[in-house]
């Protein structure tokens, strides 16, 4: 049986999780040296995160999200650039669907047309 995720082409995707060179590990090792800190423990107490988020991102269960990025860069000072370097994110730029910037449509029809207006 394969599932739709064993015919992912790694080169093609653009999920960040199926690139070849993605490696969390890096990431978090790359903190806790620049913080001097001991273990994962430690670096779930700095990032005030439960430690099965580290543990998580280790296993590749659960992606680096924005906000632990942000988090990550706020205690390190490294750029988020540079964050995203470490774990492998080479990508230019983080895109985002175009149907999140677009208003809803009110039901019953278009109601962005002008009115005319009628002289009396």
């Amino acid at each position: 049986m394969t599932t739709q995720s064993d015919n992912i082409n790694p080169m093609n995707s653009n999920r960040l999780a199926d690139q070849v060179n993605y490696d969390p590990n890096n990431l978090l090792d790359a903190l806790i040296e620049k913080l001097n800190l001991k273990n994962d423990a430690a670096l779930s107490r700095a990032l005030e995160v439960a430690p099965p988020v580290i543990s998580k991102i280790r296993h590749r269960r659960l992606p680096v999200g924005a906000s632990l990025l942000i988090r990550m860069h706020e205690v390190s000072d490294l750029s988020i650039k540079e964050l995203r370097t470490l774990m492998g994110d080479r990508r230019d730029k983080f895109r985002i669907s175009d149907k999140q910037f677009k208003p809803k449509e009110p039901l019953g029809g278009n109601a962005t047309e002008p009115h005319e207006e009628t002289a009396e």
